[in-house]
C-alpha cells in the first residue's frame, strides 16, 4: 500500500506519534505523505510499522503506556490555572497523590470524580483516578508523588508562566545590531571575530544608540580542526565554541615565560585579515596551540576556585562533553572503536583516565569561554545597552557530534531535519541534523532541552530561537531520501514552549522566535499569547504583491530589513540572491523569469518609499538602504534589527540556504562596498553607519 487512506491503522499510529500524513506546500498545494516515508519516520522513533500486526501491536502499546505508570512522567501546567493528572494503581488499591515543590514543601492533590472502567494491564486489573493539582503553585520544576501500597512513583511537574512578561528594556521600541560574530574582526583577534571583538562591537553600537547585539549561535564545534564552518551545525548546543576566546585577555598570559609569549606572538603573526574568505582551520589550530600553553600555567587560588566552581555547577554534562572532546582529538580522522560508542562504558572511563590532562584542557576551554562571554555581556551593559547580547539557538546538532554521543536515544536516528521546498529554495533543504525524539525527551523530563536553554540564556538579555516552528514540528527526511520526500514530526508544543518561558523568566530574558517560512496558522497567535516575539523581514511583508504598511506590523516582533540568509540590503537591491541561486542550480524557473519577479517585488517597496517621501527619484544605493530602514522604523515592533553589513555597505552573502560546498557559507568576512575586508577599528569612523543609524529615529514619537 502506498497511500495511508488504504491503511487506517497506520494512519492512526502516525497521528498518535505526531507524524504527518499530509501537508500544504509553499504554493498552497495539498501533498499526501507516502506510506514508506511515514514508516521510516516511525522507525526513527523506535516504532516497527511495516506489517498490519506490528502496527496493531504498536497501537496497543500506546494504549497501555499511561496505565503502566502510577503518575504521568511529565505534567505541564500554567501558573494560576488548574491542571489534573490521571493516576493508575491495581483496581481497589488506595492511592495518595501530592506535589513536592522545588522548595521541598508537600501539597496534597484532591481526587475528583472520574468514572472509567478498570482494564487489564500486564495481567493486572488496573484502575484510573483523576487528581486535581493545586492551581496556586509557584512557577518551577516540581514533583508529582504517587503513593500506594508501600510503592512510590515520581513524575515531573512543570509550572510555567502563562505569559512571559517583557523586561523594562522593551517597554518601548529599541533597535540594535545583528551580526555573524566570526566575520567582525579586529587587529587583536586572530583572523576570526572573538569575544573581545563582541565587546568592542557592543561599545560601538551603544555609541550609535543601539541597545542590543544579536549574534549567530556560539555553540561548540569540533574540538580540533577541521571544524564545521556553519554555526548552525554545532557539535553541542549546551557548550561554547572556544574559537571565540581571545588569548591575550586570559590573566595567565601575563605569567608565561618569555619563550612561551614569543611562541604565542608567532602563532598570531601567521594569521591574516586580508584574505577574501575566513580560514577557521588555521585560526583555530593556532589558537589551540596557544591555549595549550596558557592552560599549563599555574592559576591563582581565586582563579582555581572559580574553575572548580564552574566544574561543579556544570556537573556530569560538562565532564561527558570534555571526555568526548578528548576522544575526538585522540581519534582525529579515525573511526572510534565500537566499545567507545557508549559514554557509560568502562572502556570510555579507562581511556578518559589516560587522557585526563586533555579532558581537563577541554573543560578549562569551556570555563574561559564562558567567562569571556560573560565579560562581553558586561561590556555591552556597561556601555549603556539596555539589553546587551541576544544569543541564537540553532535548530539541531551535527549527526556525529558530542550531543549525539552524550544524549544517545534522546535524538532520533535514521532521519534528518530540514525544510520542504519553498520560494527561496525550491528543491527543499536537508540540514543533516537528528531531531529530538519527543517520547524519550518526555521520559527524561526534558532535562537535555532544559540544559540547552539554560546555557543559551546564561549571559544574554534575550534569546533568538532559530526556526521556532521546531518547537511545534520538524520536517524529517529519511536517510537517503530527497529533501522534498519528508514528513513533519510533531512535538508537545505546550511543554516545549512552557519550559522555554520558564527558563527565560528565570534568566530575566525575553525570547524571539524566527517564524519565517511555512508556518501553521495558529503558531504565531499561540506564541504571541505566550509573550514570545516573532520575526518580520521587510521584503516578506506583502499582501497580494503589495507592501504591508509597517504601521500594521506586529508589535511583539523583531523587525528587520534583511537576514543572514539573504544578501545584505545593497546586494539584495541588485538581485544578487537570484543570480547566486541560479549559479548553484537552486532555481526551478528560468533565470530571466526569476529576475523579473524579484525586480517587481523590490520595485513595489521602492515605490512605497517614494510615495511616503522617503526616497528621491534619483536616489543612490546608500540613500535607498537608509530609506528602507526609515520605513522599518515606522513599525510598532518592539525590536528593530540592523545588519552590521548594512551599516557598512557590505554586499556579500553570508549564507545561501540549501548549499553545502557549492558556496562558501559562513566564511565571508565583514567587508566594505568595494569588497575589501573591514576591521572593527574601521567602524567608529564610518559616516555611512552613523547616517543609517540615525534613520531609525524617524517615525518615533
Amino acid at each position: 500500500m502506498t497511500h495511508l487512506d488504504d491503511w487506517p491503522a497506520l494512519a492512526e499510529l502516525a497521528d498518535r506519534y505526531g507524524v504527518s500524513r499530509e501537508y500544504w506546500d509553499w504554493q498552497g498545494r495539498h501533498v499526501p505523505v507516502p506510506v514508506p516515508t511515514v514508516q521510516a519516520v516511525l522507525g526513527a522513533l523506535g516504532v516497527e510499522a511495516t506489517t498490519e500486526e506490528s502496527v496493531h501491536a504498536a497501537l496497543a502499546d500506546l494504549d497501555e503506556g499511561p496505565w503502566r505508570r502510577m503518575v504521568p512522567v511529565v505534567t505541564v501546567a500554567r501558573a494560576g490555572r488548574p491542571v489534573d493528572v490521571l493516576a493508575h494503581v491495581p483496581h481497589g488499591d488506595l492511592l495518595q497523590v501530592e506535589v513536592r515543590t522545588e522548595e521541598g514543601d508537600l501539597v496534597a492533590a484532591t481526587q475528583v470524580t472520574h468514572d472509567v472502567e478498570p482494564r487489564q494491564v500486564g495481567g493486572v486489573l488496573t484502575g484510573e483516578a483523576r487528581f486535581a493539582l493545586p492551581a496556586d503553585l509557584p512557577t518551577g520544576y516540581h514533583t508529582v508523588l504517587g503513593r500506594s501500597g508501600g510503592r512510590t512513583q515520581e513524575g515531573l511537574l512543570v509550572v510555567a508562566p502563562d505569559r512571559l512578561e517583557l523586561p523594562d528594556a522593551l517597554a518601548g521600541q529599541v533597535w540594535g545590531l545583528m551580526t555573524q560574530l566570526y566575520s567582525v574582526r579586529s587587529r587583536q583577534s586572530w583572523g576570526i571575530g572573538d569575544f573581545g571583538d563582541l565587546a568592542g562591537l557592543a561599545r560601538w553600537g551603544a555609541d550609535l544608540g543601539a541597545d542590543f547585539v544579536l549574534v549567530n549561535p556560539l555553540h561548540a564545534a569540533e574540538p580540533v580542526p577541521p571544524v564545521e564552518d556553519s554555526p548552525y551545525l554545532p557539535t553541542s548546543r549546551r557548550f561554547l565554541n572556544p574559537i571565540y576566546v581571545r588569548v591575550a585577555d586570559l590573566p595567565e598570559v601575563a605569567d608565561l615565560d618569555e619563550a612561551a609569549r614569543a611562541r604565542i606572538d608567532a602563532y598570531a603573526a601567521d594569521l591574516t585579515t586580508d584574505a577574501a574568505l575566513l580560514d577557521r582551520q588555521s585560526a583555530y589550530a593556532a589558537k589551540l596551540a596557544a591555549l595549550d600553553l596558557v592552560h599549563d600555567v599555574a592559576r591563582s587560588p581565586e582563579r582555581e576556585a572559580a574553575f572548580a566552581a564552574f566544574r561543579e555547577e556544570e556537573g556530569e554534562g560538562l565532564r561527558q562533553f570534555a571526555v568526548w572532546c578528548a576522544l575526538a582529538e585522540h581519534y582525529a580522522g579515525q573511526e572510534w572503536p565500537a566499545d567507545l560508542q557508549d559514554p557509560a562504558a568502562d572502556e570510555v572511563a579507562e581511556l578518559a583516565r589516560t587522557l585526563a590532562d586533555r579532558v581537563d584542557f577541554f573543560t578549562w576551554l569551556q570555563w574561559v569561554s564562558d567567562q569571556q562571554l560573560a565579560d562581553a555581556q558586561a561590556a555591552a551593559r556597561g556601555a549603556g545597552m539596555s539589553i546587551g547580547l541576544i544569543t541564537d539557538l540553532a535548530v539541531g546538532v551535527h549527526p556525529s557530534g558530542a550531543e549525539v554521543w552524550t544524549l544517545g536515544p534522546a535524538l532520533a536516528r535514521g532521519v534528518s531535519v530540514g525544510a520542504p521546498p519553498d520560494a527561496f529554495n525550491q528543491i527543499g533543504q536537508n540540514w543533516s541534523q537528528p531531531p529530538w525524539r519527543p517520547d524519550v525527551l518526555a521520559e527524561l523530563g526534558y532535562a537535555p532541552y532544559r540544559a540547552v536553554l539554560r546555557a543559551a540564556l546564561r549571559h544574554a538579555g534575550g534569546l533568538r530561537i532559530d526556526h521556532v516552528m521546531g518547537l511545534f514540528r520538524l520536517w524529517c527526511i529519511p536517510d537517503g531520501a530527497a529533501p522534498a520526500q519528508g514528513a513533519y514530526l510533531r512535538y508537545d508544543h505546550e511543554a516545549m514552549v512552557s519550559i522555554l518561558l520558564l527558563e527565560a523568566q528565570r534568566a530575566g530574558a525575553f525570547v524571539v522566535g524566527e517564524d519565517l517560512g511555512v508556518v501553521e496558522p495558529f503558531v504565531r497567535d499561540y506564541l504571541a499569547d505566550r509573550g514570545v516575539l516573532g520575526t518580520s523581514i521587510l521584503w516578506f511583508e506583502v499582501d497580494d504583491g503589495q507592501p504591508r504598511p509597517p504601521e500594521t506590523w506586529r508589535e511583539l516582533c523583531l523587525a528587520t530589513v534583511s537576514t543572514h540568509d539573504l544578501p545584505p540590503t545593497a546586494g539584495y537591491l541588485l538581485g544578487e540572491h537570484v543570480r547566486l541561486r541560479e549559479s548553484l542550480g537552486l532555481l526551478t524557473r528560468p533565470l530571466e523569469e526569476e529576475l523579473a519577479v524579484s525586480e517587481r517585488e523590490r520595485e513595489v517597496f521602492l515605490e512605497e518609499l517614494r510615495r511616503r517621501g522617503l526616497l528621491a527619484a534619483d536616489a543612490g544605493e546608500q540613500e535607498t538602504v537608509e530609506a528602507l530602514h526609515a520605513l522599518l522604523s515606522v513599525a510598532p515592533s518592539r525590536l528593530l534589527g540592523v545588519m552590521v553589513s548594512d551599516l557598512v555597505g557590505d554586499r556579500r552573502t553570508q549564507n545561501q540556504p540549501g548549499t553545502h560546498r557549492e558556496y562558501p557559507n559562513w566564511q565571508v568576512p565583514l567587508s566594505g562596498p568595494d569588497g575589501s575586508p573591514l576591521l572593527l577599528e574601521d567602524l567608529p569612523g564610518s559616516e555611512r553607519a552613523r547616517r543609517l543609524a540615525a534613520t531609525l529615529d524617524l517615525g518615533k514619537p
